[in-house]
């Protein structure tokens, strides 16, 4: 007899399924979780509205402090960004459910300059590594990104 608060587990063709949409609910979560800190990150702004909405913490904590930190000497985020993310793990049995993905992020175009005169920030010239992040689907039902991590000593 299954616990009375666990629901029976789907069929496997629902299964699968399952395991589609959360891939792609959580790669739209990791893209929006992109786009918003581009964003915020470029008007300096660490309370931007669109963080809350793709990111939980710990890592929107994370991400509003490195933002207010450039702010606070004088810096802020330009360029572009490019991502090439896929998924390498979902777990939907697991409380809360989560998918775990893996990305190649190319920040040879992204920068951290001053705002005054829009020179580049010594040391933080982008080059291409690994990334990883994690989706956690929550109560309300939405996948926010909630962990990540910039793996800068490994190229890919």
């Amino acid at each position: 007899m299954r616990p009375p608060d666990r629901p029976p587990a789907p069929a496997p063709a629902d299964r699968a399924t399952d395991e589609r949409a959360a891939e792609k609910a959580a790669l739209d979560a990791y893209s929006g979780y992109l786009d918003a800190s581009r964003t915020a990150g470029g008007r300096g702004d660490p309370h931007a509205p669109e963080l809350s909405r793709f990111l939980a913490d710990p890592l929107l904590t994370r991400v509003r402090m490195a933002i207010l930190q450039a702010k606070e000497h004088g810096a802020m985020r330009t360029g572009t960004l490019k991502s090439d993310p896929s998924v390498t793990a979902v777990s939907l049995d697991s409380v809360p459910a989560t998918v775990d993905i893996q990305d190649c992020l190319d920040a040879t175009g992204y920068r951290l300059v001053y705002v005054k005169d829009r020179r580049v920030v010594p040391g933080s010239g982008g080059k291409r590594y690994l990334a990883t992040a994690t989706a956690t689907r929550y109560a309300d039902g939405r996948w926010r990104i909630s962990t990540g991590a910039a793996h800068q000593d490994q190229p890919c």
